[in-house]
């Protein structure tokens, strides 16, 4: 069962109002931990909103390049886990017998939260893994007309961010500017994995032909996501980082920053974009 909000009392306070202070009840992100277990043993641990968690799960395993298909997957649920009453906050996922355990050693700790998938990495090596799609080949353009439309609608369909204000997004947009799918997460890392997980079950990858728009800034992690889901165009309303636009123009996306109002900065592949 979803928990996207927890609603708790809070005093507000106005000082536009002399001062005026009131007890109201307010609507809070709800933020909890996902325990991720290939063939029943610990994989990782992020902190995220409830919902939508075997998408979470799929398209963090492959992110992570555990996966490189739904085929690879034999069963993905929810089980119980230990807390009274049941949170169901454990995800098992059971891969195919030719499919390789995932690599547990401490170069590859996998334990995540919600502001940052790989703070837990003990290594450079381990935080990079590499596309097996050529998202350099993609044709895929889109007018610039077209993005600047993608932030107001993507806002509009955030019913969680309405009562919250504490919620990421990230959203995929057919070449037309129809929204496909919208996930929101404390995280913009897991919003995203939840997307890719999404298209993941429904034999939708490579993403080709798709705008990929976030909330916030993108980083080399959300960048990273993105290639690995074969997405040609990401977008964020806010600013990349330099490792994210070395990255996309290492991968050959088109990799759109500051998309607010009528304006946007094109980093790396401004080739896609058409005026």
């Amino acid at each position: 069962m979803a928990r996207t909000m927890n609603r708790r009392p809070v005093l507000r306070i106005d000082l536009d109002a002399a001062g005026e202070a009131r007890h109201r009840p307010d609507d809070l992100a709800a933020e909890e931990p996902l325990e991720i277990r290939v063939g029943r043993t610990p994989l990782a641990v992020t902190m995220r909103t409830p919902g939508q968690d075997i998408d979470l799960a799929l398209g963090f395993l492959f992110a992570e390049g555990v996966i490189r298909g739904a085929g690879d997957v034999v069963t993905a649920q929810l089980c119980s886990g230990t807390e009274t009453p049941n949170t169901y906050n454990v995800i098992e996922v059971a891969l195919g017998a030719d499919v390789p355990p995932p690599v547990t050693d401490p170069s590859r700790n996998f334990t995540t939260t919600s502001a940052c998938g790989v703070c837990g990495k003990a290594s450079i090596e381990a935080v990079r893994t590499r596309s097996r799609f050529a998202v350099a080949d993609d044709p895929f353009t889109v007018p610039a007309g077209v993005l600047a439309e993608l932030p107001g609608r993507l806002r509009t369909a955030q019913r969680t961010f309405d009562r919250t204000g504490g919620l990421h997004a990230a959203g995929l947009f057919a070449a037309d500017g129809t929204l496909v799918v919208l996930r929101e997460d404390v995280g913009r890392h897991n919003a995203v994995d939840k997307v890719v997980g999404w298209a993941l079950r429904e034999s939708r990858l490579p993403l080709r032909g798709h705008v990929l728009l976030v909330s916030g800034r993108t980083s080399f992690e959300l960048t990273q996501k993105a290639w690995m889901a074969g997405v040609p165009v990401l977008a964020a309303v806010s600013a990349p980082s330099t490792l994210a636009a070395e990255l996309a123009e290492e991968a050959g996306m088109t990799l759109v920053g500051f998309l607010r109002g009528r304006s946007m900065n094109v980093y790396a592949g401004a080739h896609r974009i058409t005026r």
